[in-house]
């Protein structure tokens, strides 16, 4: 009784609490996003593809040094069903900055703010990355284990996904 007090005193006070609004092996929540290019990227597009759903910004080092991890990764496997769908957490007067830096990626990219992923979180830290199989099952949640992702990682977690059907 004492957490359940604990948890929603927390909540009012505008802490998240992932643990209570994610569940590895339960369906991912809802994605739906305005990307840069003016698409719409919804996760429910994506049933039968594994997705990489990965929030970063371009003042976030940890975040930089990842993407071209990820940029590898995704043109190695999305023949094999891969999406991958990058969230800037940039403010809006840095956009243009957001920008140029998915010019150098193959992957779709949106603004947070042209985001609806609310079941996720609210998100207070990044690198932040989520996976989600091919069925709609979030089988990792990027708020626990190693806040970064490197290529022998993403071979780890994603690879296993892309290879069962």
């Amino acid at each position: 009784m004492k957490c359940a007090v604990l948890l929603a005193a927390l909540a009012g006070l505008g802490f998240a609490t992932p643990t209570l609004a994610l569940s590895e092996g339960k369906p991912a929540p809802a994605v739906e996003a305005r990307t840069f290019d003016g698409k719409t990227f919804r996760l429910e597009d994506h049933a039968g593809q594994v997705v990489i759903l990965h929030y970063w910004a371009s003042w976030c080092a940890p975040c930089r040094k990842e993407m071209p991890a990820l940029e590898t990764y995704y043109e190695k496997h999305r023949a094999q069903g891969l999406a991958l769908l990058a969230v800037s957490m940039d403010d809006p007067a840095d956009e243009t900055k957001a920008r140029a830096v998915m010019k150098q990626f193959s992957f779709p990219a949106a603004l947070e703010r042209d985001t609806r992923a609310k079941g996720y979180g609210r998100i207070w830290r990044i690198p932040l990355t989520f996976v989600i199989d091919r069925r709609g099952i979030l089988r990792k949640d990027g708020w626990y284990g190693a806040p970064t992702l490197d290529l022998p990682e993403l071979e780890k977690t994603v690879t296993p996904l892309l290879e069962s059907r």
